[in-house]
């Protein structure tokens, strides 16, 4: 049995090498995608643990008795409710919007910040004097420090604090306190212990407050235009800095006793204080989505593209067992004659291939484990985070155990029929049955085409079944290379034209004091700006009152926002809006229902007119025009500015320009696009098309083989009536392009409509909503099945001139 098995490995290396590398590239793929789900789950669980996190974080009016809301049914616990005032944070020239919460000398039990850098809050902090940090210069100085911290973990330079652009801390304010900032906050502005933060209340006073330390929780993180950043300071310090009874507010924690009661513990709290006097709700789904980010989607196309490709390559082998099978079946006969049992001969074929599964699932393994802390980017981040996790000491082995288990059942399946085999072998008949010609063998032969492309024409499709198994088999990793082709064009799409996901604008443009005058000022001299829309944002109750949801003013009814509507129309008259695919599966509506939101105690009622593309708060956002807003009491001005640019401007240098023109009158950001964050994944997808490639190439060997053999007889025949070796040659090589070019046609076609639906389906899961797929290039789908029949005649040239010059008899093997 071994020497038999040695043997079918030394005729069949090609083969072999190809199944043990492209097992090993599936094995890559798989274990990559679960360090990517454990990169975006685990920082933010492990988080959520420690800290004690809450469930459901409410923010109330300044009047709401927010500490009820803990004595309520299926609330385990909560935080003490904090005063919180909304501020505006600067710091070396940065801007960010802060909720400053009133905090004790004790951290809380519940949603306890967990200190990474400095210390909490101190008693003694309400009087310390606002002295320069030791050792460092003023905010003036323009020195440059590093190894400020980034998202994922790496050290980065810490920008030069801005020259000229602000007077020194000491010369501006006294300190007003201590504040413990938030990690992303503090990432944000670059901020550290020691550093001197300037905080502008709603009256614009300029008050310093010195970061004493960075924490971690388990809420939402700071986002620019969207969520504020958190800091702790003491009540004392919150009086200084907001005066204004009405501009403070309350925000509190709550632990349920089942965190997938979000939404009733919700509802439950909007009955206990009025809809009017709740703010804003956020939810641990909502924290663990935003802390994820871009890592979970890469983990599931890496999950996704690998379990596909491990299904065509467990087809490749089952393809290749039987090919074998069929090529052995006088020497199956023979052993069988000697004795041997049919359990013994399954045995034979199932150790061979699970031994080439398991090389390559090892070398997979070794690879990935190796090679992975190494790679760079968040390649290598999630490696390494992976393996420091509890669950990397079970999974790299149970992964590669069911890919291996997968491929020996399927196996097992195809090895089977070697147990079927008859001891006695019946040799076919001499005179094979009559068929007739099929028309377009005939229709070819009257065309007086080459008979080298019409006899392997008819050698490719004589027999359906096998033709038609030899071909799907070929289909199906060049379906999936389609797929992956189709999502590469869509993400490149969506990144160099962000208006195709809901971003038609560039920049933002947010500061006290903006109006249409103001802008049409900045924007004198500056052509790269095309428009300019104004906006306005809130959170609303949606109906039910088990959440908020963000309703948006853009534009105006004469001048209205270029919104991307995937269904139906934008809004341009009164109490129209256009809503987003998230916001239509939470409430449960369709295009032209109306909706009734809340803001602030303020019903809303909209007309929703179309399906618009949104990347943000998994797409429950309400879009209307700002003209809305205003008749309806919610944004009587302006709260920030959208600015368009054209192609050829350079978002980062227009929002320079202009945020010396302004100075500190206002904040020039860049809207960030979404897609970005998989930038990682084209070398990913590259890596998949590679190891598909390799399994294509193991599946055109099989059927290269198979149809040599089955070609035994009619070379004879062809010799017979005159072709040459070389016209013989052609013929195998003719075939075996029909082939090639059959499942190239049917997987491009197939995968084209597949990746479609594939994409639409993760955008209408993710909220953004379908309308965002892009199919591949027609030139690289052309190039895609040239480069299929080219490889396969190249790779089919050297066994078909084996196969002529090997010397042709008609034996009893070639009759079975």
């Amino acid at each position: 049995m071994a020497r038999w098995v040695r043997a079918d490995l030394r005729a069949h290396r090609g083969e072999a090498l190809f199944l043990v590398l492209a097992t090993a590239g599936i094995i890559v793929s798989l274990l990559l995608s679960g360090a990517f789900l454990a990169y975006g789950a685990s920082p933010w669980q492990r988080v959520f643990t420690e800290s004690n996190g809450a469930h459901v974080w409410i923010q109330t009016t300044a009047k709401a008795d927010a500490g009820a809301l803990a004595g309520l049914d299926g609330v385990e616990s909560a935080s003490r409710p904090y005063r919180t005032a909304s501020a505006t944070a600067e710091l070396g020239g940065t801007r960010a919007k802060i909720q400053l919460r009133a905090a004790g000398p004790e951290p809380p039990k519940v949603a306890r910040p967990l200190m990474t850098e400095g210390r909490w809050l101190d008693k003694d902090d309400a009087a310390a004097a606002a002295a320069p940090k030791a050792g460092a210069g003023t905010a003036a100085s323009g020195e440059h420090r590093s190894g400020g911290k980034t998202g994922s973990g790496r050290t980065a330079a810490r920008p030069a604090k801005a020259t000229g652009t602000a007077p020194s801390v000491q010369s501006r304010a006294e300190a007003a306190g201590s504040v413990v900032l938030e990690s992303s906050l503090a990432r944000a502005l670059w901020a550290e212990p020691g550093d001197l933060l300037h905080v502008h209340g709603s009256d614009g006073t300029d008050h310093a407050l010195r970061v004493i330390g960075v924490a971690e929780t388990a809420e939402e993180r700071y986002s620019p235009g969207r969520a504020p950043g958190v800091g702790w300071v003491l009540p004392n310090a919150l009086h200084r800095v907001e005066r204004e009874a009405d501009q403070l507010g309350q925000t509190i924690g709550l632990r349920l006793d089942d965190r997938d009661d979000t939404d009733f513990a919700v509802q439950r709290a909007v009955t206990e204080l009025g809809d009017d006097q709740i703010v804003t709700v956020s939810t641990w789904q909502q924290a663990r989505d935003d802390a994820e980010g871009g890592g979970r989607l890469l983990g599931l196309l890496l999950g996704l593209f690998g379990l596909s490709a491990l299904l065509a390559a467990s087809l490749a082998v089952a393809g290749a067992i039987s090919t074998r099978i069929r090529g052995h079946l006088r020497d199956i006969a023979i052993l069988k004659a000697v004795g041997f049992t049919p359990a013994q001969l399954i045995r034979t074929f199932l150790v061979e291939h699970a031994a080439l599964g398991l090389l390559g699932v090892a070398c997979g393994a070794l690879l990935t484990e190796i090679l992975g802390p190494r790679l760079p980017g968040r390649l290598g981040e999630a490696m390494r985070l992976w393996q420091a996790l509890p669950a990397h000491a079970w999974v790299p082995f149970a992964i590669p155990l069911a890919a291996l288990l997968l491929i020996t059942g399927t196996t097992a399946l195809a090895a089977w029929r070697v147990g079927r085999v008859s001891p006695v072998p019946v040799a076919r008949p001499a005179t094979p049955a009559v068929r007739r010609m099929p028309g377009t063998v005939r229709r070819a032969l009257g065309l007086r085409l080459p008979p080298a492309l019409v006899l392997g024409w008819r050698g490719a499709f004589h027999s359906r079944a096998r033709s038609c198994a030899a071909v799907a088999r070929l289909a199906v990793p060049l379906l999936l290379i389609t797929v992956v082709l189709g999502a590469w064009t869509t993400l490149d799409r969506l990144e160099h034209h962000p208006e195709k996901v809901g971003i038609p604008a560039a920049l933002t443009v947010r500061g006290d004091g903006l109006d249409d005058a103001a802008v049409r000022r900045l924007l004198v001299g500056r052509p790269e700006v095309t428009a300019a829309y104004p906006g306005a944002e809130a959170k609303a109750l949606v109906p039910g009152q088990t959440g908020t949801i963000t309703l948006r003013g853009l534009g105006r009814h004469q001048d209205p926002y270029p919104l991307t509507i995937a269904d139906g129309r934008a809004p341009y008259r009164s109490h129209e809006a256009v809503a987003g695919q998230g916001l239509l599966d939470l409430l449960d509506v369709r295009v032209g229902d109306w909706v009734r939101v809340t803001v602030g105690g303020n019903p809303q009622v909209l007309h929703i007119v179309g399906r618009s593309i949104e990347p943000e708060d998994d797409g429950r956002v309400i879009s209307t025009t700002l003209d809305t807003l205003r008749e309806g009491g919610i944004a009587p001005r302006p709260g920030f500015y959208h600015l368009v640019l054209d192609d050829d401007s350079d978002p980062a240098a227009v929002a320079a320009g202009l945020s010396s023109a302004i100075g500190e009158r206002a904040d020039v950001r860049e809207i960030p696009n979404p897609v970005r964050e998989l930038s990682a994944v084209h070398g990913v997808l590259g890596g998949l098309v590679t190891v598909l490639a390799l399994i294509a190439l193991a599946e055109l060997s099989t059927t290269i083989a198979a149809g040599v053999r089955d070609r035994r007889r009619d070379l004879l025949a062809l010799r017979a009536i005159g072709l040459t070796p070389r016209q013989i040659m052609a013929v195998i090589v003719a075939g075996t392009g029909f082939t090639a070019l059959a499942a190239a046609l049917v997987g491009t076609a197939v995968g084209t409509l597949v990746s479609q639906w594939l994409i639409d389906l993760q955008g209408r899961s993710s909220g953004i909503g379908a309308g965002i797929a892009q199919q591949p290039p027609l030139a690289a789908l052309l190039l895609l099945v040239a480069a299929v029949v080219v490889g396969a005649i190249a790779v089919s040239m050297l066994p078909a001139s084996r196969a002529v010059r090997q010397r042709l008899a008609d034996t009893l093997g070639d009759s079975l």
